[in-house]
């Protein structure tokens, strides 16, 4: 789950211990089918910070809840408003997720150096989903060799 953290960071998540933050924004199809029909509650995922100096895994948060709509698409105010949108009729969605650990930066290039990773979703050309899954193979990889607290 990629984050700019301007928005929300590892360290916002880390300020709110034992507290669920909503996952808002998510406004990709793709993402959004991901995050509605996959996660499922206790789901660990990998916190990624992106469109930052040094983008990388900064952390493991759990999913907390199911998906539910997004509030965003409707507020007119919001810049995640969507004027198709209806409360009958929603379109965008998103879990909560709770900080499970904060780690030292994996930084995208280190996630590159490693063959093992190659076919991460998150390492392919043209990439920009906030949402991807990870193999099974690949999250072991990167907790038995590349995370450091």
């Amino acid at each position: 789950m990629k984050s700019e953290p301007g928005d929300i960071s590892i360290d916002d998540l880390a300020s709110l211990p034992n507290q669920a933050v909503a996952w808002y924004g998510v406004r990709n199809y793709q993402a959004r089918n991901f995050m509605r029909d996959q996660m499922q509650i206790n789901d660990s995922v990998f916190f990624y910070h992106s469109s930052c100096a040094v983008p990388g895994i900064a952390g493991i948060a759990r999913v907390c809840s199911t998906a539910y709509p997004d509030a965003t698409q409707f507020d007119s105010k919001s810049k995640y408003f969507d004027p198709k949108a209806t409360q009958e009729n929603p379109r965008w969605f998103h879990v909560d997720v709770q900080l499970v650990q904060k780690i030292e930066l994996i930084s995208l290039a280190e996630l590159r150096r490693h063959p093992q990773l190659a076919g991460m979703r998150i390492l392919q050309r043209g990439n920009r989903l906030s949402i991807t899954p990870v193999d099974p193979v690949e999250w072991k990889f990167i907790l038995d060799h590349l995370v450091r607290s």
